[in-house]
C-alpha cells in the first residue's frame, strides 16, 4: 500500500466517524409548553424553519414550570414557555442569556352548555370564578405548576380565593397538560381555564363551550430564551440563537401569524414590543 492509499484510507475513515457528530450536531432541542405542541403551531412552523437552516427541532413538551427546570438543568438548548415573571426570574438567576417576547394569544375559561355557575357570556373573569367557587361547580386544575396553571392561581388570588385553603371536591387538580385537562373537562362537565390556541385545535369538546373571554386579565404572553451557556458548555448556542433570530424574524413572525385553524388565528406575533 503506497502512502497516497494509506492517507485517502485514514481521510475516509476519519470521515465516517466525524459526519456522524457532524449530521448530529444540526439538532437542538427547545423545552416548550404543551401549548404551543397540542395546538398544532411547531407542527407549522417548525419544517419551515428546517427547510431554510437544515437544524432538526426536538421539542419536549411540558407545563412552563417543567420546562424551565429541564433548562435549568440544562437539558435543553431553547427554553420557549409564557410565563413571564418566572422567565425573567430564569434569565436573572443567570439560567438564560436573554427574554424575547414571540407572541401572544390569551386565555378562555372553558365549561358546560348547561352553565352550573351562571357565567356563560361574562367578560369579567374574577367574578366567574368566585361564582364558581360560590356553586360549588366541577373544575378541572391543570395542577403541573404550567404558565396555564400559574395564571389560574393569580386569578383566584385576584378573586379573594386562597385555593390552598378554600378548594373542596369541587376543585380537581390532575397534574397534567393542557389536552388531557379538557379532556378531563368534557369527560366530567367541569370549567377548566385553557389558551385559546389548545382549544381551537382541540376536537373532544363534548358539551363544552367558551364561557367566559375578553378580559384584560387573560391576556397570555409568550417568551424565547436561549440557555445559558456558561451553565451548560452542551447547550448548541449558536443553532439555539439561530431558532430564537428565526422566530422573531419577519419571516418566522409572518408564519406565526399565518398559523390558522378553521380560519382563525391562534397567534398574535409580537417580537416587535420590546415590553411584552
Amino acid at each position: 500500500m503506497n502512502m497516497l492509499t494509506r492517507r485517502v484510507l485514514i481521510a475516509a475513515a476519519v470521515l465516517a466517524f466525524v459526519s456522524p457528530a457532524v449530521a448530529q450536531d444540526k439538532s437542538i432541542v427547545v423545552a416548550s409548553t404543551t401549548s404551543t405542541q397540542d395546538s398544532g403551531l411547531f407542527g407549522h412552523i417548525l419544517p419551515m424553519f428546517k427547510a431554510k437552516t437544515g437544524i432538526d427541532v426536538k421539542v419536549v413538551a411540558q407545563g412552563t414550570g417543567q420546562a424551565l427546570d429541564t433548562g435549568r438543568r440544562g437539558d435543553a438548548d431553547v427554553v420557549f414557555v409564557h410565563a413571564k415573571p418566572a422567565e425573567e426570574k430564569f434569565v436573572s438567576e443567570g439560567f438564560g442569556v436573554k427574554r424575547y417576547p414571540v407572541m401572544y394569544n390569551d386565555f378562555i375559561l372553558i365549561g358546560p352548555k348547561s352553565d352550573p355557575a351562571g357565567i356563560k357570556g361574562s367578560k369579567d373573569i374574577v367574578a366567574a370564578l368566585s361564582a364558581i367557587k360560590a356553586k360549588g361547580s366541577d373544575f378541572i386544575s391543570r395542577g403541573d405548576k404550567s404558565g396555564t396553571h400559574q395564571a389560574e392561581l393569580n386569578l383566584w388570588k385576584v378573586a379573594g380565593v386562597d385555593i390552598a385553603k378554600d378548594k373542596g371536591p369541587w376543585y380537581k387538580e390532575i397534574g397534567q397538560g393542557m389536552g388531557a385537562a379538557l379532556n378531563t373537562a368534557s369527560a366530567s362537565n367541569a370549567y377548566v381555564l385553557a389558551d385559546r390556541g389548545t382549544w381551537l385545535s382541540f376536537k373532544n369538546r363534548g358539551d363544552l363551550v367558551i364561557a367566559v373571554e375578553g378580559d384584560k386579565r387573560l391576556f397570555n404572553q409568550y417568551g424565547v430564551m436561549l440557555v445559558s451557556p456558561e451553565k451548560h458548555p452542551s447547550v448548541k448556542k449558536d443553532l439555539g440563537q439561530q431558532l430564537i433570530d428565526w422566530l422573531v424574524s419577519s419571516e418566522g413572525q409572518k408564519a406565526i401569524a399565518d398559523y390558522k385553524i378553521n380560519g382563525e388565528q391562534l397567534f398574535y406575533p409580537n417580537a416587535s414590543d420590546s415590553g411584552a
